[in-house]
């Protein structure tokens, strides 16, 4: 061998040497803030469920456990009930948060969604409202006046349209012509609600009351197809033509079938500058659990957008394995879980201290 040769054989394990060294070193510094997120989950606020906890997933690749639909809020235990009845036949998830997701939007006690929603600062009540499959097709509604059942709208518009989205007058015309029936969605206690509201001035709203604003569904049915849906009055006495995060796809909901589904609940304007749910998902998929994904996603709210604490922002998210994972920026947020084990519903993780009213 000549010395030549003999340079560019030792040059060559050198930069081999060299390369392997760098890749170690970025190997562990994308480790060192995962690690960090890790630890900040294990000392934040434990949850707190009706029921009994589920364990901690098993080290290694989970089992897929479906069906399963989740969804946020307290009024999300009647929605998920009827969400189960069409999953636990061996029905579809898109099929399952569409009727869940209808029964907040008829039942006038859920003061945040549909019939009996708190209206903008006018005094009329307008709905937004997306739903979305495991092939990507979805379907969304926003400023949509008197039907009670805007997430029924958004799927029509994704089935019988080439659109996504459809506004305003537009979209109350393609309902109507689709059949939805218009009728009076303020309720009296709504009105007084907002009448005095308005003679009290601009109230300040309580975070996790008011500005809640939505239901988001997330449901993975036995063939293993995820499907979501979310639908809101959006926040109360809210400046007219105002649309938060609960019709745009990314911000309010996403759905992708090869890692898993996330929704969102709070103060859209949040989840529309960060695009939450599609960072949820895309986190899930560089290899975070919902949950951890989840938290990540809170903290980078509240790490970059100023005074974000004096609202309130949660995520939920469903993988295709079927692990649920919740996390939110102030307590008071808590989600619901039907499957084959039952119903339950918990207090998810919290980043700051305290809970708000």
């Amino acid at each position: 061998m000549t010395k030549s040769t003999m340079h560019k054989s030792t040059s060559s394990k050198q930069n081999k040497s060299l390369l392997q060294g760098r890749r170690d070193l970025l190997k562990l510094a994308a480790a060192l803030p995962l690690a960090g997120s890790l630890g900040a989950c294990a000392s934040a606020t434990a949850p707190s469920t009706t029921t009994v906890a589920a364990s901690k997933a098993p080290v290694g690749k989970p089992p897929i456990q479906k069906p399963i639909v989740v969804s946020t809020w307290e009024h999300g235990m009647p929605a998920n009930a009827a969400a189960w009845q069409v999953l636990s036949q061996g029905g579809n998830a898109l099929d399952a948060v569409e009727q869940g997701a209808r029964v907040p939007e008829a039942d006038p006690a859920v003061r945040t969604v549909g019939l009996g929603g708190y209206p903008d600062a006018s005094g009329e009540v307008t709905l937004d409202a997306c739903i979305m499959d495991h092939q990507l097709n979805c379907g969304s509604v926003a400023g949509l006046k008197r039907i009670k059942h805007p997430i029924s709208v958004a799927r029509a518009v994704m089935e019988k349209t080439p659109h996504v989205m459809l506004v305003g007058e537009g979209a109350l015309a393609f309902a109507k012509a689709q059949g939805f029936v218009e009728e009076n969605l303020l309720t009296e206690q709504s009105k007084q609600d907002w009448l005095l509201w308005r003679e009290q001035g601009k109230a300040k709203s309580q975070i996790n009351l008011e500005n809640h604003d939505t239901i988001g569904m997330l449901a993975l049915d036995s063939h293993g197809h995820l499907a979501g849906a979310c639908t809101t009055s959006g926040a109360a006495y809210k400046l007219p033509g105002r649309v938060g995060d609960s019709p745009l796809i990314g911000a309010g909901l996403y759905v992708d079938q090869d890692v898993g589904a996330a929704t969102a609940t709070g103060l859209g304007e949040l989840m529309i500058k960060t695009v939450g749910c599609h960072l949820v998902v895309e986190l899930m998929r560089q290899g975070l659990n919902p949950q951890q994904a989840c938290q990540r996603a809170v903290e980078r709210i509240a790490a970059k957008i100023p005074n974000a604490a004096e609202a309130q922002v949660g995520f939920l998210a469903l993988s295709v394995n079927g692990e649920v994972g919740a996390y939110c920026l102030h307590g008071g947020f808590n989600y619901a879980v039907q499957d084959a084990s039952g119903a339950t519903l918990t207090d998810a993780i919290h980043l700051l201290p305290g809970v708000v009213a």
